[in-house]
Formats: structure tokens, sequence, C-alpha cells
């Protein structure tokens, strides 16, 4: 990946006084039949303060009956009405592009003059760099589409989201963002370098309803080890209110489709559902080699026990059918959980809380990795989280993460023969099993 380097966890604010080289952008605008707030978005583009040389317009027009008319130089390309297909739309937009910075914009969302400076500095610093804009609101049915967007857009605002502001505002505009920070990166006013988008890939076709697209894509997007940040100098206008405040939205049952199909698509805590078993676990472990059968079962029932929605996979089948039958034990490859544990030695887990907690923020903070020991320091094993595994394929070294280590209480190294018996009777003592 090319670019100036990266920063540790999310720290995007360690290039808060660094100016980028002016890159070549694209905006990709979304479109479906709305020809009069694409002429007022189109003339917001064109009086941006960004180098017009550098700058590319592709209108993605997912299937109007009639097609968009646009101004000499700004491209469209267009796909069969087949339904609310936007994130099919992005993707045809951002493949009919060439800018080094890809920002999104919907054709009803009209951006103020310093928007797509303010939006590409981060991504040209930085490529790993996702930001997303202020999406301000205002009814601008009878205003003149001439007017510049910035001077005549406050007078008739509309509310903006509180639970969105509340958001930035805790996250310090998403510099302590986390697992679920995706909900805060709105499709239509985000960016980020076309080397990230083709790393992390397009926006999900399968989804043919209003909402959802960008939070999966935000989410992988995350996962893939990028950098979060909001932006709230870059200004676009949304004409209308929020979706919450449209009118003949049955708000109900739209979020319960777009949760549902979410629950699936990010399986971590909070999106997944709180019973099911994820599709992809949110923690793998791995335990290497082939220990005795006892000491297999032992720690493979303590792990589960203190992590019951985890996935064990081992290196040999193992010959006990109480493993062979719990969908939650495989063999061979590991699977692309947000945290790996590897153990290199069977162990037994009891107190957990220590390490739950530092596996819960493993990739959420600086720390990517973590050197897991015994209470009395040996080693057994490493944690490593997606974000971290991610930036190191895409820089081909351990960058961007700082490696932590703990002596975890409540976990100890097993003998090779345990005494089984105590431990599923509940009477016995480490002395049984280590």
């Amino acid at each position: 990946m090319s670019g100036p380097g990266w920063v540790i966890g999310n720290r995007w604010d360690e290039l808060s006084g660094a100016t980028p080289r002016l890159a070549s952008v694209s905006v990709i605008v979304t479109h479906y039949d709305q020809q009069a707030e694409l002429d007022r978005t189109l003339r917001a583009l064109a009086n941006q303060d960004y180098p017009a040389d550098l700058l590319e317009i592709v209108v993605a027009d997912d299937g109007s009956p009639s097609a968009p008319v646009v101004p000499r130089g700004v491209r469209v390309v267009s796909q069969p009405d087949l339904g609310f297909r936007a994130a099919a739309a992005r993707n045809r937009g951002v493949e009919a592009s060439t800018g080094e910075i890809l920002c999104f914009l919907d054709a009803d969302t009209s951006p103020e003059p310093g928007y797509l400076r303010a939006m590409s500095r981060l991504p040209a610093l930085l490529p790993e760099a996702v930001t997303v804009g202020r999406r301000r609101h205002a009814d601008l049915t009878d205003v003149d589409p001439t007017a510049p967007v910035a001077t005549v857009a406050p007078a008739v605002e509309l509310p903006e989201p509180q639970w969105l502001l509340d958001a930035y505002a805790r996250t310090e505009n998403l510099l302590h963002a986390d697992d679920r920070s995706y909900r805060y990166v709105i499709g239509a006013v985000t960016a980020c370098s076309r080397e990230m988008f083709d790393d992390v890939g397009g926006f999900e076709e399968s989804f043919t309803s209003y909402g959802g697209e960008d939070w999966e894509w935000a989410h992988r997007a995350w996962q893939a080890g990028a950098v979060f940040a909001h932006v709230p100098d870059a200004v676009a206008w949304h004409d209308g209110p929020e979706w919450a405040g449209r009118p003949g939205v049955d708000r109900v049952r739209e979020g319960n489709a777009q949760t549902l199909a979410l629950s699936t698509l990010i399986p971590i805590n909070g999106s997944a559902g709180r019973g099911l078993l994820p599709s992809t676990p949110d923690l793998a472990v791995h335990l290497v080699g082939d220990a005795s059968p006892a000491a297999t079962f032992l720690c493979v029932d303590s792990l589960l026990a203190a992590f019951p929605r985890a996935t064990v996979i081992l290196d040999a089948t193992p010959s006990t059918p109480a493993l062979t039958s719990d969908p939650r034990v495989a063999v061979g490859a590991v699977p692309d959980a947000r945290v790996v544990l590897r153990l290199d030695r069977p162990v037994v887990l009891q107190e957990v809380e220590e390490l739950r907690e530092r596996l819960l923020g493993l990739g959420q903070g600086d720390e990517g990795r973590l050197t897991v020991r015994s209470p009395d320091g040996i080693p057994v094993g490493e944690a490593v989280s997606r974000r971290a595994r991610r930036r190191e394929e895409r820089w081909g070294r351990p960058v961007g993460f700082a490696a932590g280590s703990i002596d975890a209480s409540g976990l100890h190294v097993l003998a090779e023969e345990p005494h089984l018996e105590s431990w599923v009777g509940g009477w016995g003592h480490l002395d049984r099993w280590t």
C-alpha cells in the first residue's frame, strides 16, 4: 500500500497538523429519479474549492425512468431498475472512476464549498482512513436550486439526529471508535482511498432495500484495519429530514429488516443475536498440537464454559465423542474471527474476567496483539485481532498496533493426564488437573 505510513490503532489525531499533497478525487453520486436534487448537488460540486483538474464526478444511476441530465464532463453509469440497489450503483460508479480518493454522495445531499478538501485530507495522508462528513438536514423544496447551499440551507434547517451528534461527541469525532462504530459512518457522506476500497471490497449488493449497505461496508472496513474519523467541517446538506422523520416510512418494519440482515453480516457482540451462534465466531481458539484425550477434553470444556460462543479449532481429530458432537469444535482451518487466540499447550480456565476484557478490547484501541501467560509467567499462547492481522497483511509486517501481555489469573497449564472425574463432578481443585 502506498502513502506516508500508518498510525497506531485509530489515532488519526497524530496527523492533526499534517498537510497532504492534493490527490485526484472521484465523487460517486448515487441517483434515482431526483433531477432537481441532482442539479443542486452537481452545482455544489462545481463550486468546490478543490482543483478542478484533480476532480471527476460520476453519477451512478439506479435505473431511473429517464436518464439523468448532467453537465458536460460529468459521467453517468446506469443499471436496470431492479429495486433499491444503491450498493450496486455505487460499485458501478467506482468501476467507472479513476481518482485516488473516492467520495460518496447521494443526489439529494449537496456539499458546501470546502467539503471535498476536508473529506479527502486524511485519506490522502493515511491510506487506511475512512472519513465521514457532517450531514445536515434542510427543507429545500422551495429554495432556488442555483443559490449557494451553504447560504440558503441554514434558514430552512431541520433537526439533525441527536443520537449521531451524541456519538460523535462521545467518541471525539470517532477518535475513540470501536467495533460498533460502523453505525456512525453514513454512506451519503463517506470517503476513503481507492486502495482501501479495493482491499475491503465493494458494497454488498445483496441489499435491495433502503439502508444497511453503508454500515455493512463500514464494518468490513473497520475489521480490515481502517481508521475512522468524523470530519465535522465537511458539511453536506440533505434535502429533507433524517430517515426517522420521513413520512410514509414504516420505521419498525424497515428497521427490523435492516437489523436481521446485519445480524448475519456483522457477527459481533451488539450486532449479532444474543444467543444464536454467529456465522463467523467473534473468538476462535486454536489449540495447537496433539495433547492427550483427557487434557484436550478438559481444555476445550473449560474454554467453552468460559466463552460459550467461541469456536475451538483442533489440529487433530479428537477421539472423544463429546468433542466431535459439539458444533463449536472443529478440526482444520482457523476461521477469520475478530480475535484468534492460539494456545500452544492445553490449559484450564476458571476465573477469566481479566482475560475476557482484554480480548474484547483487542483491536479496538491501540492494542492489537496479546501475549498470554499463566499467573506464574509460563507462556501459553498469543491472541491477535483481525484488524492487526489485516494491517500486517497490507503492510507486509506487524504495524499499526501495540503488542501487550497478560499474566491471566484463572488460567493454568494442564498436566498430561488431568483427573477428569473431579473436573466434571465439580469437586476437584487445581492440584488434580495441573
